[in-house]
């Protein structure tokens, strides 16, 4: 039982709300993410290029956003009203969808979903990251990412159960949403926030030299892996490229989830003891593995296994990456600081899924992969060459 204690040492009240909020927002966005292809094209009747620009127009908003949320949380010294924000955003935004009769409608409700979700990230994680001391951090990221890998978890289930099995309206699947989404704004809104000192809040400005070196070093390096690493979207393509059900790879990619909450809070955990450097590069190899697999293998089987074994790579990345951002910067930086570093993981990932769809379409599905194993080496390297340990 002291073990146990001494496992979940140091997390504070405001984390655990913030968990939740983290929990029932990804069930809210992720109930909807299998059935809204679905309703754009069957129940709209638009095409597929429409889809990739309702995404790409949601993704790269949630990408740019992020940053600038982050400086502003910082420069106002708001963190928990602009989290509020956002979490508000991405709630009313859902039955939104639900109500449109044309995708530009859709595009519309999108937009405001990840307005929202950008806007919220930097100033929940800045939250986080001062609601513990920083020998704890690790652990508080980790538990963050167990709520939001665990509702990433059940909202394709819950998907699968309204809509599969229960055979809901989908238009309804939308107005439900709403429910969760709100439970998550009532989390944050019951979270104390701490401020830093009166002289700290004076002295922050645009000037991007007040961070260190070694942050940027890290946002070079994390961009340079990043580049690499394409949209999920395609690990889901090739699972149904193998011949696997809707609902078989809903179930993948549920559990893909599952396997990313699990991991996150003993990843952060181990970042703790250990250093978040060691742990980085665990998550770097199982990416390479998991990727020079999918482009190694057509077996349905497989594919499933290495989807999920890819789930460790999600847990202990988000962890660990942004706790490792959240060290290099000082107090007064810390939203700004998380922020562009999540600004770097999206836009990075946008270059690489454009790339990786010429691939897939132009030279082969395997070459996707294969492009992914060739920078994530480049950036594992970079990585063990450029950023010291912080232990």
């Amino acid at each position: 039982m002291n073990r146990i204690k001494k496992y979940f040492t140091g997390i504070s009240r405001d984390v655990y709300f913030l968990t939740l909020a983290s929990f029932f927002g990804d069930i809210s966005t992720e109930m909807l993410y299998p059935v809204l292809p679905i309703f754009l094209t069957q129940t709209l009747k638009a095409g597929g290029g429409v889809v990739g620009i309702v995404e790409g127009v949601a993704e790269a908003t949630k990408n740019i956003i992020q940053g600038f949320s982050g400086y502003l949380s910082d420069k106002f010294q708001r963190r928990k009203t602009i989290a509020l924000i956002g979490f508000a955003f991405s709630a009313i935004a859902k039955p939104l969808i639900g109500v449109a009769t044309v995708w530009q409608g859709v595009l519309g409700a999108r937009f405001l979903d990840r307005l929202g979700s950008g806007s919220r990230s930097a100033p929940r994680d800045a939250l986080i990251a001062s609601s513990v001391r920083q020998e704890y951090r690790g652990k508080a990221f980790g538990l963050e990412g167990v709520g939001d890998n665990l509702g990433a978890f059940l909202g394709p289930l819950i998907a699968i159960l309204l809509f599969f099995l229960l055979h809901i309206n989908i238009r309804h699947l939308f107005y439900l949403a709403i429910i969760p989404g709100l439970m998550a704004v009532l989390m944050v809104a019951m979270v104390t926030e701490r401020r830093p000192a009166a002289q700290a809040k004076a002295a922050v400005d645009l000037r991007l030299t007040r961070f260190p070196k070694t942050y940027w070093k890290y946002l070079a390096v994390t961009g340079i892996f990043g580049i690499g690493n394409s949209s999920n979207l395609f690990l889901i393509l090739q699972i149904k490229n193998a011949g696997a059900s809707l609902e078989i790879t809903i179930f993948i990619y549920a559990f893909y989830n599952l396997v990313a909450a699990l991991i996150s809070y003993p990843s952060g955990f181990w970042s703790d003891k250990f250093g978040r450097k060691p742990m980085l590069l665990v998550s770097f190899i199982i990416f390479l593995i998991s990727y020079l697999g999918f482009a190694l293998t057509r077996n349905i089987f497989l594919i499933g296994i290495l989807f999920i074994f890819y789930g460790l790579y999600q847990g202990i990345f988000r962890t660990v990456g942004k706790s490792f951002a959240t060290d290099l910067t000082p107090p007064e930086l810390r939203a700004s600081g998380v922020g562009w570093y999540s600004t770097v993981v999206g836009l990075s990932a946008l270059v690489a899924s454009i790339i990786a769809g010429q691939l897939w379409d132009k030279v082969s599905h395997p070459a996707v992969f294969l492009y992914g194993v060739a920078f994530s080496l480049i950036g594992l390297l970079a990585f063990v060459i450029f950023i010291p340990n912080n232990k």
